[in-house]
């Protein structure tokens, strides 16, 4: 690689040589500089990131390992990193995160920090772990001492979502002369046609709706209107002033009243776009949003479908309730209408579809969306992670599905059961209204081999087998106890009890704890063509759980399937697992009351993650051949089910989360905490593992909104 013609990074004032291409990998190279171990500050910007990070930045040693640096986001288009370089560290490299976001680093710099001022830093973000890391520097233990100054300096504090505007969603000059110059770059920018049905809203809503189009920064738009029968007069004179106004504006008037369908496929009739936008009469783009829908578009060319985060505006122009949403995810899809708003459909494909279509009111947009995701592959739809519309919640501007709820929601049902009969599948009804997709029990129903590693605490196993045996409906399922070395009484009367029970077979494995290993040799003596992977400390709560997870595991596109888990006293354990939290996974919804819908209605719907947790692991035995099993020789304990359903993704399989399957977990009793020095070098060890193999998927999972904090999977900013 070439060294690039002027400085973009410098240390001190002095420039460093950078090599490499923006939007693929840069080398910023250090040799000389003398950082080795340093206490540093590393400021960049990324133009157009809006605050979400599209590079790994790495700091390299010269023998070739190297550190991810996790980064602060500032605001706008900047980020910060503070902390100890590695001894021997040669160079820093930006690696790009998404091949269809590319980064463009500017304006990185390096600054030393003296001790105090690291000190005074970590003590403003978390005074507790930098007054230990005081504490144990005065008694010489330098190392520990490193260590706990560094998870404080990597302490974000969560924050408003008012802040969070001020601080990533304020367009300033300089970004909008930036959008416009590139604007101005691209070779036949795409016609971007919005649909806007309108009828009887507030004319002062609907002259905001449009004045959101005509201040659209990108100029390759034209605005479709259809009036369906508006009887305010005002309404009328209004689209004919900014039709005679603006070029771009086209309309037509309806002569009766036909609904929503029936009134945007008018408007389609005027699209001569490439691609359809959909606003509401009284609904708000933000200027920038034509701009990032035709850059995704030019990225990519075959999309079918773009969508965007959303959030309410209410009626003095506040802006509320954010909907930071997840990447394309069937699941939800199929549960509820997650994608609008701002939603853009290729307009061949819109038409060929039919538009909307009426009788389904209320819920249109959703059948739309499941006719149109129908055996649609995953690379044709594209999610944008930033705010682009606002949806307005304010007096004189309700929907229908708020004046007909109960009818949204059967147009709703309606539409799914169609797809659903397609896959021989059915829909129900599920909770607080949202659709459930049924899937059919293979019939005759496949044996399951449930591998239960285990040592010692029979009053725990005892609790797992009861509810196997005697509380579970499922009728096909063989126990595979694996048993690593139990020495106590009552695990020998344990066994005696079921010596009978021709379900259970025990197979000793005797030596060190190994989850990987034990649930490896379970599963090579299982005779079950479908694996469920359990904990000894599970309790089952309801009968119908296993028939759930079966369905699910049983369909050829999903590679693995896990339950919601809830602690003893009612909290969730675990809501799937979100990369990144922590700094490699975490549970989402951790600690959450069990019965809170959580993230707009998260925790009742069944959804598509990046992984489940080993504790209740299902999976066909022929995706856990394919995939290799668990990873007993790095991942003994820690983080193998994140790596095994990171492999199975990459794969092709997808990953499905359900609520419908309850269990109760004591979370690990018979393993005990990670609380000696050989407990933690070797969490230690298996965490390096994970970044080394995959660290760039750990910083984007792409069913956790990159906006929202990573410190937790609460689902806050």
């Amino acid at each position: 690689m070439a060294e690039r013609a002027g400085s973009i990074a410098s240390l001190g004032g002095r420039a460093l040589p950078v090599t490499g291409a923006d939007g693929a990998e840069l080398r910023i190279d250090l040799s000389g500089a003398d950082l080795g171990g340093a206490w540093v500050s590393v400021t960049w910007r990324d133009a157009g990131s809006g605050g979400i990070a599209r590079a790994l930045v790495s700091a390299v040693s010269g023998d070739g390992e190297s550190v991810a640096l996790v980064e602060e986001p500032l605001g706008g288009d900047a980020f910060a990193w503070t902390g100890r370089l590695p001894p021997g560290v040669a160079a820093l490299r930006l690696s790009t995160l998404s091949r269809t976001n590319p980064f463009v680093l500017q304006d990185l710099a390096i600054r030393r920090r003296g001790r105090l001022g690291i000190v005074a830093r970590a003590g403003a973000r978390q005074p507790g772990l930098t007054a230990q890391a005081v504490y144990w520097r005065i008694l010489g233990l330098k190392v520990r001492a490193r260590g706990l100054i560094a998870r404080a300096l990597s302490h974000r504090a969560e924050t408003g979502y008012a802040t969070w505007i001020a601080r990533f969603d304020r367009l300033t000059a300089a970004e909008r002369a930036r959008i416009r110059a590139e604007i101005a770059g691209w070779e036949a920018p795409p016609l971007v046609s919005v649909l806007m049905p309108v009828h009887d809203p507030d004319p002062r809503v609907l002259e905001a709706a449009i004045r959101s189009v005509r201040n659209q920064l990108y100029p390759a738009w034209e605005l479709c209107i259809a009036d369906d029968d508006s009887t305010n007069p005002r309404i009328a004179r209004l689209i004919a002033r900014h039709a005679a106004e603006e070029s771009r504006i086209r309309s037509v008037r309806r002569s009766e009243n036909g609904h929503i369908a029936r009134a945007t496929n008018d408007a389609l009739t005027l699209a001569s776009g490439t691609y359809t936008a959909f606003l509401d009469h009284d609904d708000l783009l933000s200027e920038n949003a034509l701009f990032e829908v035709a850059r995704a578009i030019r990225t990519d060319p075959d999309l079918e479908l773009i969508y965007s985060d959303e959030d309410k505006v209410d009626g003095r122009g506040r802006r509320f309730e954010p909907h930071f949403k997840s990447g394309y995810d069937r699941e939800l899809l199929w549960a509820q209408n997650y994608v609008n708003h701002l939603c853009v459909v290729r307009t061949d494909t819109l038409r060929r579809l039919g538009g909307l279509r009426p009788g389904f009111e209320g819920s249109q947009d959703h059948d739309l969306l499941l006719r149109l995701t129908e055996g649609l592959a995953a690379e044709r739809v594209r999610h944008i992670p930033k705010v682009l519309y606002h949806w307005r919640a304010a007096a004189g501007s309700g929907t229908f599905s708020d004046r007909a709820l109960a009818r949204a929601e059967a147009a709703r049902l309606q539409a799914l059961a169609e797809v659903a009969a397609r896959r021989g599948a059915r829909a129900e009804r599920g909770a607080q209204g949202f659709n459930r997709l049924v899937r059919p029990l293979p019939e005759p129903p496949p044996l399951v081999s449930v591998v239960i590693p285990t040592r010692d605490r029979a009053e725990l196993l005892g609790v797992v087998l009861d509810g196997l045996f005697a509380r579970t409906d499922y009728p096909a399922l063989e126990v595979v106890v694996v048993d690593n070395g139990s020495t106590e009484p009552a695990m020998r009367d344990l066994f005696a009890r079921y010596g009978s029970e021709p379900r259970l077979r025990v197979l000793p494995a005797p030596g060190p704890f190994n989850f990987s290993e034990l649930s490896n040799r379970g599963a090579a003596a299982a005779r079950g063509t479908i694996l469920l992977f359990l904990n000894n400390d599970i309790e089952v709560l309801e009968p119908g759980w296993l028939t759930e997870l079966v369905s699910i595991a049983s369909d050829p596109e999903i590679g693995a399937v896990g339950a919601k888990l809830l602690y003893p006293d009612g909290t969730i354990q675990h809501g799937g697992i979100v990369l990144g939290i922590g700094g490699i996974a975490g549970h989402s919804h951790l600690g959450l009351p069990g019965n809170e819908p959580g993230y707009f209605a998260r925790m009742l719907l069944s959804q598509e993650v990046s992984a489940v947790t080993g504790a209740c692991l299902s999976m066909r035995a022929e995706v856990f051949s394919e995939v290799g099993g668990f990873d007993a020789a790095h991942l003994a304990v820690a983080f193998n089910d994140v790596d095994l359903c990171l492999r199975i993704r990459a794969a092709g399989y997808r990953i499905v989360w359900t609520p419908q399957a309850r269990l109760l977990h004591h979370e690990s009793k018979s393993r005990g905490a990670e609380d000696t020095p050989e407990k933690r070098a070797r969490f230690e060890a298996e965490s390096r593992v994970m970044r080394e193999r995959w660290e760039p998927v750990l910083r984007a999972d792409p069913y956790y909104n990159p906006n929202l904090s990573r410190a937790a999977a609460h689902y806050r900013l």
